[in-house]
């Protein structure tokens, strides 16, 4: 209760810094809105052209999230050595640059570095251990997120005659974020409504991808209003070892191909697919309805051990259908607009396959708890995935433009079910909370409340629930 009255109390301080931000600030009109949709004088970014007359040119881009939290942790935790039913830190959710160059009408080239999920005992670079100067939080390993080629096979667009194809089609290869699934296995993490994704969406990561990406080609492009995306890729090897009666694990060994596809039909305005990340909230500057399918395929992806210790391998298998909504409502001048996302995995994952996950989790194990511990872990941890169905929503709504031109208010809240065949009883996980949009999504605060269904340890039924207050500040170009 104590965490839910913190949160209430932070809401109504940014509901009431809106308002008055509205009543003293006049700021200049709304020019050209970047790629990424975010409603501000950005335009394109930084982008350097070559030739005016070419279509050369290399964009940068950069972006940070910074976060902080308050956290109700799991039943039996500990931070740092020490007992702990909550929590406080300041984490590094996000730090990356992106560069790409379309070298000519034909191909690009793109490039993604950067960091994730740094606290101040946890995300630290490789060999860091303890705490002092080479500790667990400090020193984190910049990597590589993305590194492809693509080739337009039949651009959008003829170089010469400017003649838009109806049709279509592009292909490329390296570590790539062209993922099937659904709309939100691609999700730009730029533009989320809510403060992040929620994981599941990228039902495979750290495990045989890297933070969400694969190394394989892929085949994107346009039939009309139908966008699609294909791709082979190589799945990271995995090995873990599977027990005797147990759930399936991910060990693939030697991986075989995984297979994977999205499609979509876009009813009223296009969405631009020059990069793969799909916008989670377009503040009012498009009408985009879509409903979308897609599939991932990997055979052999997991192994299961039988009572009499015969290990077999079996295949992951996924479907998904979703559907979303970012309309414009009311009058222009006010520029209000809703967003909605809704969709539903079907998981194959092999017998009782099941996952856990808390992102940035600085907790661990208490030794002296005496307590009935959580199936899930220690700290923020929660079921992530596995076989089994998972259906999520999210609905959010600008609120009308004041005087100000730019200094927004959006509220949001999600909702997701899972029921897993790992565990006695399905849960509920639910967030709500709102984006202050200074600049759009260029610069923004989102304040969020998260709660979690946890599950005892011994019965695999829900057994209490969780909270934790998330802020964060985004800032990029």
């Amino acid at each position: 209760m104590k965490v839910i009255t913190r949160f209430a109390a932070s809401l109504l301080v940014l509901s009431m810094a809106h308002s008055s931000y509205a009543q003293t600030q006049v700021q200049p009109t709304v020019t050209a809105p970047v790629a990424a949709a975010s409603g501000n004088e950005y335009g394109s970014g930084l982008k350097i052209s070559f030739n005016p007359e070419s279509p050369k040119y290399l964009r940068f881009m950069f972006w940070n999230q910074v976060w902080a939290r308050s956290i109700d942790n799991n039943p039996g935790s500990s931070v740092a050595g020490e007992s702990s039913s909550s929590s406080t830190d300041l984490g590094l959710r996000r730090v990356r640059m992106l560069a790409y160059a379309q070298l000519s009408s034909r191909y690009l080239i793109l490039l993604h570095i950067g960091i994730n999920n740094v606290t101040f005992n946890t995300g630290g670079g490789s060999g860091t251990t303890g705490t002092g100067a080479y500790g667990l939080g400090k020193k984190p390993q910049l990597f590589v997120h993305e590194a492809y080629n693509e080739y337009a096979v039949i651009p959008a667009v003829d170089a010469i005659t400017k003649k838009v194809h109806k049709y279509n089609l592009y292909i490329g290869g390296g570590l790539h974020y062209w993922n099937g699934i659904s709309r939100m296995s691609s999700a730009s993490t730029l533009n989320f409504l809510t403060i992040d994704a929620p994981i599941f969406n990228w039902p495979l990561i750290e495990n045989s991808d890297q933070f969400g990406m694969q190394m394989g080609v892929y085949a994107k492009g346009r039939l009309g209003k139908i966008g699609y995306t294909l791709n082979v890729n190589k799945p990271y090897a995995t090995n873990l070892t599977p027990t005797p009666g147990g759930a399936a694990v991910d060990n693939n060994g030697n991986s075989k191909a995984g297979f994977s596809g999205y499609f979509d039909y876009q009813f009223f305005d296009q969405e631009a697919n020059t990069l793969a990340y799909r916008v989670g909230s377009y503040l009012g500057t498009k009408k985009v309805f879509n409903i979308g399918a897609g599939f991932y395929s990997n055979k052999d992806g997991v192994k299961v051990e039988s009572k009499d210790s015969i290990t077999s391998k079996q295949n992951i298998g996924i479907l998904s259908a979703d559907v979303f909504a970012d309309l414009p409502v009311g009058s222009k001048k006010h520029n209000m607009a809703v967003t909605v996302y809704s969709v539903f995995y079907k998981n194959d994952f092999g017998k009782n396959y099941i996952r856990y996950s808390g992102t940035m989790n600085n907790g661990a194990k208490d030794d002296l708890f005496k307590g009935t511990t959580a199936l899930e872990g220690y700290g923020n941890s929660r079921v992530l995935t596995g076989t089994g169905s998972i259906w999520y929503t999210q609905a959010g709504f600008l609120l009308p433009r004041g005087i100000s031109k730019k200094f927004r208010l959006q509220p949001f809240a999600a909702y997701t079910y899972k029921n897993l065949d790992a565990l006695n009883a399905p849960g509920s996980y639910w967030d709500a909370g709102a984006n202050l949009l200074l600049d759009g999504h260029n610069a923004k605060i989102t304040l969020q409340y998260s709660n979690r269904d946890l599950y005892s340890s011994i019965t695999k039924q829900v057994m209490t629930s969780k909270g934790e207050i998330l802020a964060q500040l985004q800032i990029f170009l």
